[in-house]
């Protein structure tokens, strides 16, 4: 489900992304990707409580395993306390 955002990603060297979370769940897992009016979003269950941030860490995990890039390329640019963020990924070029 998220191959054309991978594929922008290897690109552009970023990529954008609008996430809705759903801290609490049973485990972490993608559920789909949404039409919305402001674009596509991503719909993400969240295997951790939206406590100190153990939730925005957990969503960091999944996207470093997903994109294969590390902690410190993914930077959530809005709605850090919110269940919709944006984040942008990037691949730093040596």
């Amino acid at each position: 489900m998220l191959e054309q955002f991978k594929k922008q990603l290897k690109e552009k060297g970023e990529v954008y992304l609008r996430v809705k979370v759903r801290p609490g769940a049973s485990r972490t897992a993608l559920k789909e990707v949404m039409e919305t009016p402001e674009g596509k979003t991503i719909k993400v269950d969240v295997g951790a409580p939206p406590v100190r941030g153990k939730a925005n860490q957990e969503l960091f995990k999944f996207f470093v395993q997903e994109f294969k890039v590390k902690k410190e390329n993914i930077i959530i640019l809005g709605g850090a306390a919110e269940r919709i963020k944006l984040i942008k990924i990037s691949i730093k070029q040596v």
